[in-house]
């Protein structure tokens, strides 16, 4: 029988990857972005949905929509997340509540909006970044995102605790890839495709739940 995984901002960059490496592996993929489209990716197994998460009525609706579907996912996700303040030196207002309010509130709502929907013994992934690292944060740039960061591997440690002997829960350092989420990844050391097929590799692995880990050097990365 074949699993379904659930991934947020499937749209393009590391989850359009991610999509293609779990329909490649004949998972089931549930995706979601804000318009809705797949664009060009088309599949028997992959279905996208709308979902904004800077707007907690849009996330209220994505789970209307699944409430009476039945639909239990072995693995959840969290991968869209914005960094419109990346390689900045100061925080700026607007762009600190956007980053917020999609990578920690917005991706926080949706789990608590989800976890009724993860099976037994299923995966919670967290995509986050070793820039939310506290012991190795060294520079003083991309502050919102930064912070974002930590806020979202703080929950990650509460999900765990919350979790355990039910749901792995990880946080999952990409590497640094070749997205469009900042002038400076264009020198990337990973393209998407290579950072997904890591990613895919560790959350089919058993992993130890609460762990936060590099997909691009394959070690625990420090909190």
């Amino acid at each position: 029988m074949s699993k379904t995984v659930l991934i947020t901002g499937t749209s393009k960059g590391i989850g359009l990857a991610l999509t293609k490496a779990f329909l490649a592996n004949d998972y089931k993929v549930i995706g979601t972005c804000r318009s809705g489209r797949s664009n060009d990716l088309q599949h028997p197994e992959y279905t996208v949905y709308a979902l904004d998460l800077a707007n907690l009525e849009s996330i209220k609706q994505f789970e209307t929509n699944f409430h009476n579907l039945k639909i239990d996912f072995d693995i959840v996700i969290n991968n869209a997340g914005i960094g419109p303040d990346l390689d900045f030196e100061y925080p700026e207002e607007i762009s600190f509540k956007e980053t917020f309010d999609v990578n920690v509130t917005g991706t926080t709502f949706f789990t608590e909006q989800i976890c009724k929907y993860v099976a037994l013994n299923g995966k919670i992934i967290n995509i986050s970044s070793k820039m939310g690292s506290i012991d190795l944060c060294e520079l003083t740039d991309s502050v919102a995102y930064r912070m974002s960061k930590a806020a979202l591997n703080m929950y990650t440690k509460i999900l765990t605790n919350r979790l355990r002997g039910k749901q792995s829960v990880a946080s999952i350092h990409p590497g640094w890839v070749r997205t469009t989420i900042a002038k400076s990844n264009v020198n990337g050391r990973l393209s998407p495709e290579e950072s997904a097929q890591r990613i895919y590799e560790f959350v089919v692995s058993d992993f130890r739940t609460g762990i936060f880990w590099n997909v691009e050097t394959q070690t625990e990365c420090s909190w």
